[in-house]
């Protein structure tokens, strides 16, 4: 049977460099409670150190929670890349960390990236430089993904900076995807009308919350149960699934 389920799937935690010291699970659940939220993504830049405690957290809430990542490509591309269980994306992880460069965070300028036990805990700083790219292409990363049977996003894609599109020019026709994220700043509307090759694809919005109050609801999706799978499936349409973003049904 369909449900419908209210989304955000790009959501920072203090891992991120460039997240609020509050972003921490509990506080997290408790604003995506108030929003009425039923399932998030937890997608740090280059790292899943914490996704373990956001999907505890998640299950003490009530709130499914994806555990994922926020690559940054080679050509310096946001892509999401969601994933079932924490099996999954540690072993995406271990495939980012061997491909990023051996640098390390500089806190002073980027900020610090805090590593939380299972329990939501801070217990230290992971000290790797995470804001920046891995060696791996656009496509590399996404036949990886797929290979682990997670699911690639392109994030944001109507912004002027680390986008598919400002940075590409194009999206490559044969890379294999169902859907891309627009931002905060376009309904889906504008985004195919500014863009006419989204046309070819369905769009989510998402927050890509660093502070509490970015969080929002504004993407609902239909599909019978909510794993990656389902979600290929409802940005593909098939079988009644579908999103919608703002209220306008976004699937292609």
């Amino acid at each position: 049977m369909l449900r419908f389920f209210s989304v955000d799937l790009h959501i920072h935690s203090v891992l991120s460099a460039c997240a609020e010291p509050e972003m921490l699970p509990e506080l997290i659940l408790e604003r995506a409670q108030e929003l009425g939220l039923n399932l998030l993504a937890v997608t740090d830049h280059n790292s899943a150190e914490n996704a373990e405690a956001m999907l505890r957290a998640g299950e003490s809430w009530g709130i499914k929670v994806l555990p994922g990542m926020e690559v940054q490509t080679r050509e310096e591309v946001h892509l999401l890349c969601l994933f079932d269980t924490l099996e999954q994306v540690t072993a995406w992880q271990e495939v980012v960390y061997a491909h990023l460069p051996r640098l390390k965070n500089k806190v002073d300028f980027f900020g610090a990236q805090v590593v939380l036990n299972a329990e939501g805990e801070p217990v230290g700083y992971n000290e790797r430089l995470l804001a920046t790219s891995v060696s791996l292409s656009l496509e590399e990363v996404v036949g990886r993904v797929q290979g682990l049977n997670g699911l690639c996003i392109p994030a944001h894609v109507d912004r002027p900076a680390y986008s598919i599109i400002a940075n590409l020019g194009f999206i490559p026709p044969d890379l294999g995807i169902q859907g891309v994220e627009i931002s905060q700043l376009v309904g889906p509307k504008d985004a195919r009308a500014r863009f006419p090759q989204l046309s070819r694809y369905s769009l989510v919005g998402n927050s890509d919350a660093h502070r509490l109050k970015d969080m929002v609801r504004r993407t609902t999706i239909r599909m019978s149960e909510p794993t990656v799978a389902e979600l290929a499936l409802a940005l593909a349409g098939e079988g009644g699934r579908g999103v919608w973003v703002d209220g306008v049904r976004s699937v292609a």
